[in-house]
């Protein structure tokens, strides 16, 4: 115990030395709270710790009111992460060649406006796949439209890909980690063909 406790404090303070160290002065992210987890996780990645895989939270996307349009809070975070995302690729350089970044969304929402100029809880979300391990230029999924007899419900997206199996072809392609013979998403089976999205690493 005792030398699990010491590892976990010096791992920790390694961690602390590596953010503390200063952003490269070419490079300035935006000054939000996503763009502050993504500018220390590509000084984790510079600094060659060991680090695999990373989970970041991006919060406030639930627009029942107010949600705007070209210029609203909608457009204002999606303009958030789209540059986070490009000054992160520029931060890492090379190395974005070997790191895959994985966009989603918790949940959808209603096609239709609702009495509070915003949008309600809906089924069928986005996902965005990032970086050199991408085979890019391409929009994976199935589109149906947006004519109310084309909707979940007659209200929102349907849902055509499953997440875990998007997640699964990761683990697969960059680990080698058969994630449905593992049980790693607990009682799913793949109910569709693959995406095939990702370039093998492994």
């Amino acid at each position: 115990m005792l030398d699990a406790g010491a590892a976990s404090v010096s791992l920790t303070r390694e961690l602390q030395r590596i953010l503390q160290t200063p952003t490269d002065e070419r490079v300035e992210y935006p000054r939000s709270g996503f763009g502050g987890q993504m500018r220390d996780l590509a000084k984790l990645i510079k600094a060659d710790c060991g680090l695999q895989i990373a989970a970041l939270d991006y919060g406030g996307w639930d627009h029942h009111t107010l949600q705007g349009h070209t210029e609203g809070v909608m457009a204002k975070m999606l303009g958030d992460v789209s540059q986070t995302l490009a000054t992160f690729a520029d931060d890492l350089g090379p190395r974005f060649g070997r790191v895959l970044v994985l966009v989603m969304s918790e949940f959808g929402r209603t096609v239709r406006e609702n009495g509070n100029i915003g949008t309600d809880h809906g089924h069928g979300g986005f996902m965005l796949a990032y970086g050199g391990m991408v085979k890019g230029r391409r929009i994976y999924g199935k589109w149906t439209g947006l004519q109310k007899a084309q909707l979940h419900q007659d209200r929102d997206m349907p849902v055509y890909t499953d997440f875990r199996q998007v997640f699964a072809e990761a683990l697969r392609d960059l680990y080698g980690f058969d994630a449905f013979r593992g049980n790693f998403f607990p009682g799913y089976r793949v109910q569709a063909k693959p995406v095939d999205y990702a370039t093998a690493l492994v």
